[in-house]
């Protein structure tokens, strides 16, 4: 539920974008006036809080300690926070605690055989839903003349439809949501190539289908990363995943240069992309009501 709630606050980002564009045309203030919030999030960042259950595995038991009476506190259990105790946390994460002492680093994620298909697919997944993604947000003059419109409509549509693998996810399972939603992102595109011009409303409502199930499946994908990454790396896979999607961001519009040789050839590969990832997905393990993984060596005992 927090990664839907995440995930939808980017459309509302979405949604305000479009209205800025249609009220500062010049895009070096429109650049200025959407960079200076970030000076507000940089200053409000020293009151987030460390997760108390990646202290712990990461070998700073002091510190989770601490976070977890914090935690205690503010649900009003004061009592049980005074019943935490260093002896009672080592005792019910002894074997978390046991691997903490070796440290980790980035190459993990490709140690073990396990690991290294999980990531890669992973990585890959991310990539490909992101292309079609950018490909459509970048090309909106492609579906009409108002492209500050289309932003916040689509803006809208998706903060809509991202709600949707919360309760889909939790009946179909994760492997079978994600596939589900990256198949409707390559159709919806694949369709939308043949569609003519003159066919403005079905192209837009075609396109509104690619761009919220594009959202949906990146809503999917954080909750699969999250869940078949063990915690000790979590942090770095997150990382990858960043590089990933800017990857993705920008071969979206370096793909429309094919256009010059054939002109629906960057919209077929938009199309493709995510059809393959959704069959790549169906290699990764099913997670739902399964534990969070904390080592690596949890990992091995599954």
């Amino acid at each position: 539920m927090a990664i839907t709630v995440i995930s939808c606050t980017l459309r509302v980002g979405q949604i305000l974008l479009g209205g800025l564009a249609f009220v500062f045309r010049e895009w070096r203030t429109l650049q200025l006036v959407v960079s200076v919030p970030f000076l507000v999030f940089f200053f409000s960042s020293r009151w987030l809080v460390e997760s108390a259950r990646w202290l712990i595995v990461n070998n700073k038991p002091e510190e989770g300690l601490e976070a977890l009476r914090k935690v205690a506190y503010t649900n009003g259990m004061q009592n049980a926070g005074d019943a935490l105790t260093m002896e009672g946390l080592r005792s019910s994460m002894q074997d978390e605690l046991e691997a903490a002492q070796t440290k980790v680093t980035i190459w993990d994620l490709f140690h073990t055989s396990s690991l290294r298909k999980r990531t890669c697919i992973l990585l890959f997944v991310r990539f490909a839903i992101t292309i079609p993604f950018y490909g459509i947000m970048v090309n909106l003059q492609h579906f009409g003349s108002n492209i500050f419109l289309f932003q916040t409509v689509f803006g809208v549509l998706t903060a809509i439809v991202q709600c949707l693998p919360l309760l889909v996810q939790n009946h179909m399972g994760r492997r079978t949501t994600q596939t589900l939603f990256t198949f409707l992102v390559g159709l919806s595109v694949l369709v939308n190539t043949f569609v003519p011009q003159e066919m403005q409303t079905l192209r837009v409502a075609l396109a509104s289908v690619g761009i919220s199930c594009a959202a949906a499946s990146v809503t999917t994908f954080c909750v699969q990363l999250v869940e078949l990454i063990p915690t000790v790396l979590r942090a770095r896979a997150l990382g990858l995943d960043t590089v990933a999607t800017r990857c993705g961001a920008m071969m979206a519009p370096l793909l429309m240069m094919l256009m010059a040789y054939i002109s629906i050839l960057p919209w077929i590969i938009y199309g493709v992309l995510p059809i393959i990832a959704g069959l790549a997905v169906l290699f990764l393990p099913e997670t739902r009501n399964l534990p969070l993984l904390d080592t690596i060596h949890d990992m091995k005992n599954k």
